[in-house]
């Protein structure tokens, strides 16, 4: 009989039911009081970091040569200095640290898994350097040669620090686990990022599409330069599939666009995003003033945190500055409980999203002006009551009429946290079609 630290892993299915994918109802998964997770061993049975750079803080940026795509001035000289060391530039996906971690998909349930909390080199919002966190995972089935990798985007945990993936693998209470896991009982790696400022200085930066982009490009990066990781299979000879849903399905589906400029090198095979919040304009129209309201102040912080002279604070009241407090602090159970049935009205003095600025910020997320340069795999509920069915039809038609090759699956009478579980089977059996080059032409036609 196999013990339980070598038992099979499982497919996602019931366990998610109860999960917060960042959902209405889910304030009793994640509450203020309960941490996602906890490190299984003790910071001195931990390996030293793999590199001695550190991590910048919040708010600080050291002087870089790498910029992100089209932001290199024209004629602009590198600077770089005869004799130079190597392996001085910040170059995106660069290991800055990394120890030894574990994945369990629900608590109590060990894996047969080899897992590493990272911190990576990546790209801000306005093109500086800066340092985001995540995990790398490999299945323990005595495979070497390189195998799939796929760069997985969760969706909404919340802004707190102790809402980050990496916090709660140990423990087996990240949200998402489970579908995780579907990806690595098919014998898959997988990399799950952090994003920007969770889990690292500073505030998260929400819903901020190129943020969330590099984040999960330069996760794949950091996790096939890992050398433990490599041991099991993982390498740049290797497929790899950027997949997430609900924030994760806007991450990925941004980062399917920014793939060919932003990280040519890596072999993506396909995109599989569901949920996708490409348009939050009209998510905030559906959401205000709802159960899922407290969204809404999250972007908002978000969206300050890459471009603090939108000054979000002047806009609010003695009521939104208690709420954007919790926001910054607390997992998304405990905000959508604290934000339910407000309006911007309630916690504002003058509403922000009527500022040219703004406007301009929320114009600037927007998804499907580029075409991905790998076919997609687009999937959406009708009874979605969080992310409005029409943002998804609206995102597969911009990609369609730009040549990509979309498979566009509707889950017909599924909420949103019924679609992440409906969806999550489809989408790894399409993904890998993708990693055996089966070729596909999509159905935009239909």
């Amino acid at each position: 009989m196999m013990s339980a630290s070598r038992r099979r892993p499982v497919a996602a299915g019931a366990v998610l039911a109860v999960a917060v994918l960042g959902l209405p109802g889910s304030a009793v998964a994640q509450s203020a009081n309960t941490p996602v997770g906890t490190p299984d061993a003790p910071p001195s049975a931990q390996s030293a970091p793999l590199t001695a750079e550190k991590a910048p803080g919040a708010g600080k940026h050291q002087k870089d040569e790498h910029r992100a795509p089209d932001r290199k001035k024209p004629g602009k000289k590198s600077g770089k200095k005869p004799g130079k060391k190597p392996g001085k530039k910040a170059t995106p996906g660069k290991i800055l640290s990394s120890q030894p971690s574990s994945f369990q998909y629900t608590p109590g349930q060990p894996t047969p898994t080899k897992a590493w909390k990272i911190t990576y080199r990546s790209t801000s919002a306005n093109g500086r350097p800066n340092a985001v966190s995540g995990t790398v995972i490999v299945p323990d089935d005595g495979k070497t040669a390189p195998r799939p990798l796929i760069t997985y985007a969760v969706g909404t945990v919340g802004l707190g620090d102790k809402c980050a993936p990496s916090a709660g693998f140990p423990g087996g209470t990240t949200t998402e686990a489970p579908l995780v896991n579907a990806a690595l009982v098919r014998g898959y790696a997988v990399v799950v990022t952090d994003y920007e400022g969770l889990g690292t200085p500073g505030d998260h930066t929400y819903m901020v599409a190129t943020a969330q982009g590099t984040a999960v490009l330069d996760a794949a990066r950091a996790a096939q330069r890992h050398p433990e990781a490599a041991k099991y299979g993982v390498s740049a000879k290797a497929p790899v599939g950027i997949m997430g849903y609900s924030q994760g399905g806007g991450a990925s589906a941004k980062a399917a666009e920014m793939a060919a400029t932003y990280a040519p090198e890596l072999k993506v095979r396909g995109t599989a995003s569901g949920g996708v919040p490409a348009d939050l304009a009209k998510v905030a129209d559906s959401l205000e003033g709802g159960d899922s309201a407290g969204y809404l102040l999250m972007s908002a912080v978000g969206q300050n945190a890459a471009n603090p002279a939108l000054h979000l604070d002047k806009y609010l009241n003695a009521e939104g500055r208690k709420l954007a407090a919790v926001v910054r602090s607390e997992c998304v159970g405990t905000v959508l409980e604290a934000g339910r049935g407000k309006k911007i009205e309630d916690v504002t003095t003058s509403n922000p999203l009527e500022r040219p600025d703004w406007q301009r910020a929320i114009a600037g997320q927007l998804i499907g002006t580029k075409k991905p340069s790998a076919p997609t795999f687009l999937y959406h509920g009708d009874a979605d009551e969080t992310i409005p069915y029409a943002v998804g039809q609206k995102l597969r038609a911009d990609w369609c009429a730009k040549g990509n090759a979309v498979q566009w699956t509707t889950f017909a009478g599924q909420s949103h946290v019924g679609t992440a579980i409906q969806g999550n089977g489809p989408a790894l059996e399409w993904l890998g079609q993708r990693f055996a080059d089966r070729p596909t032409t999509g159905n935009c036609g239909t």
